[in-house]
């Protein structure tokens, strides 16, 4: 039975070993922070894309993707300004830009910054009045993004927006909106009414002075609501005449009783 040298072949697979841990290959978006010794290497110890040598044992590699990041910001709940208990949750993109202030500078970026958006979350909404939460989504959302994105800068992290997605309200809130909702669509309708009314009475007036002015115009007019009534099939018509068309004949029956 043929005997193997065990010297050699541990020697090889020893070599092998050695040999694969001191080759690393780095995607486009992934960066390398190396660490020798415990120091980072090159002043910001920052290696790749492509292959990476390392020095087996001596030298750390620790691997930071440069892709955005979508975080869910957990549902929170907040009390606005004006006392009102609401559950609001958000989103938060954010993209690591300096790979060696997020492995020195905080222990865990990711678990960090989660933590963060949720107490700006709160913050930020406890200090706003519900209306405002409601119609100014866009400057919160932008004030949001400020304050999270100065306290993640020393970490090496960009926050690029933050969006509030949902906003809870208590079901007594509910029906108090839907019924403000209701009596204000209720007034403006009445305001529009009354408007037309008013544009109507005012252009009734108008005609009523041309008419009293005009008194061929009134003639005109009576003539085309005879018009108007004979078009339709009706068996008796009734029409109104004018007593000035009358006032000449009942001049002449004076005149011949006299």
């Amino acid at each position: 039975m043929p005997q193997y040298p065990i010297v050699p072949i541990a020697i090889a697979v020893l070599l092998l070993m050695i040999l694969t841990s001191a080759i690393r290959i780095l995607r486009e978006y992934e960066r390398g922070v190396i660490f020798r010794l415990g120091r980072l290497i090159g002043g910001d110890g920052l290696k790749g894309p492509g292959l990476i040598l390392l020095i087996p044992v001596i030298d750390k590699m620790v691997k930071v993707s440069l892709r955005t990041v979508v975080m869910d910001v957990p549902t929170q709940d907040v009390i606005t300004r004006d006392n009102v208990s609401i559950k609001v949750n958000a989103v938060v993109y954010f993209r690591v830009v300096e790979p060696q202030k997020a492995i020195v500078g905080v222990e865990n970026f990711l678990v960090a910054t989660s933590q963060l958006s949720q107490t700006t979350l709160r913050s930020v909404l406890g200090q706003s009045d519900l209306d405002d939460l409601l119609s100014q989504r866009e400057k919160i959302n932008l004030k949001l993004q400020q304050i999270i994105d100065m306290h993640t800068e020393p970490w090496g992290v960009k926050v690029s927006n933050v969006e509030v997605k949902q906003i809870d309200l208590p079901q007594e809130m509910q029906r108090a909106m839907a019924k403000q909702a209701e009596a204000e669509r209720e007034r403006r309708s009445k305001i529009i009414a009354a408007e037309g009314e008013y544009q109507a009475s005012q252009r009734l007036a108008d005609a009523a002075k041309i008419l009293a002015s005009e008194p061929s115009a009134l003639t005109l007019r009576y003539l085309q609501t005879l018009r108007e009534i004979a078009t339709e099939k009706n068996s008796t018509t009734i029409f109104p005449v004018p007593i000035d068309l009358l006032k000449p004949f009942l001049k002449m029956s004076v005149n011949k009783e006299e």
